[in-house]
């Protein structure tokens, strides 16, 4: 099934969606339209049992996401820029918590906004051609949508601040040397490593990749002796399932399980 809102294309075939950003003239720059169509085309992912994965790219070659629409924020009075980035905090809160994976696939520009997009994923899968930062600073500003929350955890305050305090862009190679992606491929191969990558996931019971992240989100944000007793309750939570009756008999009886997601 295919749903087109002019700005944000989702494809879903079997357990996966394909979500493409559709602004190619703008270097699929986010306004508030397609921040609205992106939040639509996440909600209805959300809400469709059978998609366990979802890949996030960008049109065209030259970006995923070169950033927020600067000539849509540039007018706005500090409520409306507070309210701007409460509203996308919460949007990007929806990939990061939801119970659908999030895969993004960097096939060019990941700037700003759209390296905070990148962020709020499950996993980053970069071309070879992808360069990735936060230079909001060059515009007078600091990253709104997440990115000095999402960005330290994820490669450490200092480098985080490195790159924020500069405003500087990283190839996908020096990226994926801080671990702010997971892989880079060539561009050629980008989609097809994605798509291996969420069938893969996708072949998975559907109970346990939600728990799974699940017990990562929130346990990083406790402490370990909590964090401990977290996971204890969501492993136990997985002896309510069939998935885990069948994985495990399937394991002893030496065949291939039959996931029912249940």
């Amino acid at each position: 099934m295919e749903t087109t809102n002019d700005r944000v294309i989702s494809e879903n075939v079997d357990a996966v969606a394909l979500i493409t950003i559709n602004r190619p003239q703008a270097l699929n720059a986010l306004d508030q339209l397609t921040l609205q169509q992106l939040d639509a085309a996440i909600s209805v992912i959300e809400d469709d049992p059978h998609i366990k994965v979802a890949i996030i790219t960008g049109s065209g070659s030259k970006a995923f996401v070169a950033g927020g629409d600067v000539s849509v924020m540039q007018p706005l009075d500090p409520l409306e820029a507070r309210r701007m980035a409460v509203d996308v905090q919460e949007l990007l809160n929806k990939i990061e918590y939801g119970n659908t994976v999030f895969i993004a696939a960097i096939n060019g520009y990941a700037l700003g906004g759209g390296c905070e997009l990148a962020l709020a994923c499950d996993i980053r899968i970069a071309a070879d051609s992808a360069q990735l930062g936060q230079p909001e600073v060059n515009l007078g500003i600091i990253p709104g949508w997440g990115g000095t929350q999402r960005l330290p955890r994820l490669v450490g305050s200092s480098r985080a601040k490195q790159l924020m305090l500069t405003g500087e862009r990283i190839s996908a190679a020096q990226a994926a040397q801080i671990g702010l992606v997971n892989e880079v491929v060539a561009a050629t191969e980008l989609l097809a490593r994605a798509q291996e990558l969420a069938q893969t996931i996708a072949s998975k019971p559907k109970m346990a990749l939600q728990l799974i992240k699940e017990a990562v989100n929130n346990g990083l944000e406790m402490d370990m002796n909590r964090a401990f007793g977290y996971e204890a309750d969501l492993f136990g939570l997985c002896f309510a399932t069939a998935d885990q009756k069948e994985g495990m008999l399937a394991f002893l009886e030496k065949r291939q399980p039959k996931w029912r997601d249940q």
